[in-house]
């Protein structure tokens, strides 16, 4: 009798009587070897099935799903879900869920998306580390309190839902919780200070819901908490004084909230922060003096608050600062010489406008640097247009409501990299034919000046990339353009107030992105094409004013819009004027 084994490097045959005592018991050892890989391999394998306690729950999620048009859950089927079948769910190697991440990338578009509710039955798992249900637009209802009992769990995700209620202050009893993103949803009532006791949290992001009241003094552990967003909610009282604690907090927006009261001084603490916004506030008295002390700050928006005095001379310690923007305040003159803003080298942005400087003209710490945003709207500039220095790096010009005249014709020879630009309300002159838009320009905005000449030269030289026309109360002739159709990406047009005569080309109806069409006030006849119609995008319109005839077309989306949109007309008719007069 033999016995063959195979083994990884050589085949040994034994005759049974040839085994002797030692060679016996190497023979034991091989087969125990063996043995043992054999018992691991089934029970190891029969180990990685998961727990029904985990899949009962996981089914009971499925079950409050009553739409899934992302097709994650038919992947939930049969007896394993760790097996990797099941989409979205991981498992440790005892056969326990350790990750539920459930995520789409939030898009009006998309057609994505769960219709349902969160089942509380989710709390029974207990293993859980992970858990991201996220971008499911249509997933309602409230945030189970049986989450409380996930005590693994380190990232909770239920951004870009529809959740409504209020956050469950059990959330607070999650002692491992590392992030906490409930962005995007429908949420209500204060934030729960039993999140003051989340002592491992790094990251808290509240934005974009209805939450209401004053801050807790108390968001997790103030030494570890590097990222803070509770912007666009209705928060209210002062900014806590505590939050210079955070020593280690690298982002904080607060934006469009209620905050009222004064700027903490106690925020220039916060040696390691990179960008702050307080934008969209009711924020009260001055910038902060010491606001220099924020040494690796990148970006700073206080926009749209109530801020008086003037910019701080410390500014210049910000070496790091590339954004800066204070729009929308009651800041006064003067701003820091040209010396202290040369310690601002990183400079890219800047926005001053609609605040109570009388700049007269733009400084030359501006005009001479490369920037690739200056806003100035509103700051009481006079004379021609600046000439910049290094006009290549500019992408985005805005120098609306102020007093600059003369033409805008070596303004754009001279920034060809340009994607937005506003020169409204000055008293700027020019013909249009003279004016070479840029090729990459996206958004022209050149209403309410004096300026001439017809549509036809200044469209000729547009690109492709024009989404944004604005030419409105201008002295502007000629008709508009067939070639108009070649701005394929054009969503907003107005050449309302000029004395635009011709028809309205046909070739209108092609631009499918047209959202905002206002040809009011002009001399244009003809009809109203009915080319328009297949415009589905269209939400605003108005032809008032004109000499327009015939019957208005019938149907989405000109039907939509009031009688007024259509009055003073040489003889429109139709829905919803009168009705046309048959003969």
């Amino acid at each position: 009798m033999t016995f063959e084994l195979p083994f990884p490097h050589q085949n040994l045959i034994f005759s049974k009587n040839q085994i002797k005592p030692t060679s016996k018991m190497m023979f034991s050892t091989w087969v125990f070897k063996i043995l043992i890989i054999f018992l691991v391999c089934v029970f190891g394998s029969q180990a990685q099935i998961c727990s029904q306690v985990d899949r009962a729950a996981l089914l009971g999620f499925k079950a409050r799903i009553l739409t899934d048009t992302t097709g994650i859950l038919s992947s939930w089927t049969g007896k394993d879900c760790c097996g990797g079948g099941w989409e979205g769910i991981q498992c440790d190697g005892t056969g326990r869920v350790t990750q539920v991440y459930l995520q789409r990338s939030f898009d009006q578009d998309s057609a994505g998306y769960m219709k349902g509710t969160l089942s509380p039955t989710l709390g029974d798992l207990k293993f859980l580390e992970i858990l991201v249900v996220s971008g499911m637009k249509r997933l309602s209802g409230t945030i189970p309190s049986s989450f409380s009992g996930l005590l693994r769990l380190t990232q909770l995700g239920l951004e870009d839902n529809s959740l409504q209620g209020t956050i469950p202050s059990s959330l607070g009893q999650l002692p491992l919780l590392q992030s906490l993103s409930l962005s995007g949803n429908h949420l209500t009532g204060p934030i729960p200070p039993t999140f003051g006791k989340l002592n491992n949290l790094l990251q808290l992001n509240l934005a974009r819901n209805s939450l209401s009241g004053p801050l807790p003094l108390s968001l997790g552990n103030p030494a570890r908490l590097q990222y803070l967003d509770l912007s666009y909610n209705m928060l209210s009282g002062p900014i806590p004084v505590v939050l210079g604690r955070y020593s280690n907090i690298k982002f904080l927006d607060l934006s469009n909230n209620q905050f009222s009261g004064p700027i903490p001084n106690s925020l220039c603490n916060l040696h390691k922060l990179q960008d702050l916004s307080l934008s969209n506030n009711k924020l009260t008295g001055q910038l902060p003096p010491e606001i220099g002390r924020l040494a690796s700050l990148a970006t700073l928006s206080l926009s749209s608050n109530r801020l008086a005095g003037q910019i701080p001379t410390s500014v210049s310690q910000l070496h790091n600062l590339w954004n800066l923007n204070l729009s929308k305040n009651a800041l006064s003159d003067p701003l820091p010489n040209d010396a202290l803003f040369k310690g601002v080298p990183s400079l890219l942005s800047i926005d001053l406008s609609y605040n109570k400087f009388n700049l007269g003209t733009i400084p030359k710490w501006i005009t001479s640097r490369q920037l690739s945003v200056v806003n100035l709207a509103g700051c009481n500039l006079k004379g021609l247009l600046p000439i910049f220095t290094k006009p290549n790096s500019l992408i985005s010009v805005d120098l609306s409501d102020n007093h600059f005249t003369g033409g805008i014709s070596t303004l754009f020879q001279r920034l060809t990299s340009l994607q937005k630009v506003k020169l409204s309300n000055n008293q700027l002159r020019g013909n249009l034919s003279q004016i070479t838009i840029p090729n990459g320009l996206a958004v022209l905005d050149l209403h309410s000046n004096q300026l001439s000449g017809s549509l036809t030269g200044l469209l000729r030289s547009a690109g492709g990339f024009l989404e944004t026309v604005d030419l409105s109360n201008n002295r502007i002739t000629g008709s508009v353009p067939s070639t108009i159709s070649k701005l394929v990406r054009l969503t907003t047009l107005d050449v309302s107030r000029n004395y635009i005569t011709g028809t309205i080309p046909p070739s209108l109806g092609s631009l499918s992105k047209l959202r905002w069409l206002d040809i009011s006030v002009n001399s244009i006849g003809g009809k109203i094409p009915t080319s328009l119609l297949v415009v589905r995008q269209l939400r605003h319109a108005n032809f008032r004013g004109n000499k327009l005839c015939g019957e208005i077309p019938q149907g989405r989306p000109l039907n939509i819009f009031p009688a007024a949109a259509y009055a003073h007309n040489l003889c429109l008719c139709g829905k919803p004027l009168p009705p046309c007069k048959r003969f």
